[in-house]
């Protein structure tokens, strides 16, 4: 057995919830993902993965081995990419277009990434909604929720966290939503990237709730929807990298915190899986890392 095909099966398995789409990014075949997998269960003494016909979770073994995973794969991966001499050079520049938030959130940590490679440069650029990558030269792309694009490739790296959030001056105006039907009645203000404007969904662990709304401000940046919040406009639904400063601080209040908003898969898509370019790589892995440095933003294979 090829311990490191093997980790590389599993981790992409644990990334994209499925044998056949990790069998799809590493251009292999469902049953052989299938194999390497259950080889390395084998190998290892241990269940990593449960399996049932509609769905995949982690084991509490599974869930432990993806760090020590990654840490093998990485480090094949640096060694093969020492013993190439120009290989081992990333430079040239990586368009990336992210969701306001999670863009304010990346480029706080770039600095690192740059300083290791002085050749590298990364033009971040804050979109809500899908590009047309080839068409507009992107590189990489952060989407939040579901990727139907077939013609893409796409890599889930972690889950987002929402808050239901109010300014102090809202709720002392208007009464304090404890349920999802109580939401309904209140001034909203809406996200217009999350998609259907008249409705938001909250889940209390196990069941889903939708709710119509009648979004008094609409923005297509969430950036926009924050400040308006905070200047007490109404409700909103916030991602956690710029409502929890604030939570924190009580500059806004975590409301309905028994049902917070569902959550959804964040994916990074790109053309094409074959001969991706070094500095391509360099930064989606940067991406990757990232984003599971953040506990918020880690999850299971599901929400």
């Amino acid at each position: 057995m090829d311990i490191v095909s093997a980790l590389r099966a599993f981790l992409r398995v644990a990334e994209t919830g499925s044998f056949s789409a990790a069998a799809i990014d590493l251009d292999l075949t469902q049953p052989a993902i299938s194999r390497q997998v259950s080889a390395l269960e084998g190998h290892l003494n241990t269940r990593l993965l449960h399996r049932s016909t509609n769905a995949l979770a982690l084991t509490v073994e599974g869930e432990q081995m993806i760090a020590m995973a990654l840490k093998v794969v990485e480090a094949v991966d640096a060694l093969n990419e020492a013993t190439c001499s120009e290989a081992t050079t990333v430079s040239g520049r990586v368009r990336l277009t992210l969701p306001a938030p999670l863009g304010l959130y990346v480029s706080e940590r770039l600095a690192g990434l740059l300083d290791r490679h002085a050749g590298l440069s990364v033009e971040l650029i804050f979109r809500e909604e899908p590009s047309d990558l080839i068409g507009d030269g992107i590189d990489l792309e952060v989407r939040l929720g579901p990727v139907s694009d077939c013609n893409l490739m796409c890599r889930r790296i972690g889950w987002t966290t929402a808050f239901l959030v109010a300014a102090p001056n809202y709720v002392e105006r208007r009464s304090m939503p404890e349920t999802p039907d109580d939401v309904g009645g209140h001034d909203c203000i809406c996200y217009s990237r999350a998609g259907d404007l008249r409705s938001w969904t909250f889940s209390n662990g196990s069941d889903e709730t939708s709710v119509r709304i009648a979004p008094r401000l609409i923005a297509n940046n969430a950036v926009a929807v924050h400040r308006a919040v905070l200047a007490g406009g109404g409700l909103a639904v916030l991602s956690h990298i710029l409502a929890c400063p604030d939570i924190e601080a009580g500059r806004l209040i975590n409301v309905m915190p028994d049902f917070p908003p569902a959550r959804l898969p964040i994916n990074v898509v790109y053309p094409s899986r074959k001969n991706l370019p070094l500095r391509v790589r360099t930064v989606l892995d940067f991406l990757v890392q990232t984003v599971r440095e953040d506990p918020l933003m880690v999850s299971s294979l599901g929400p």
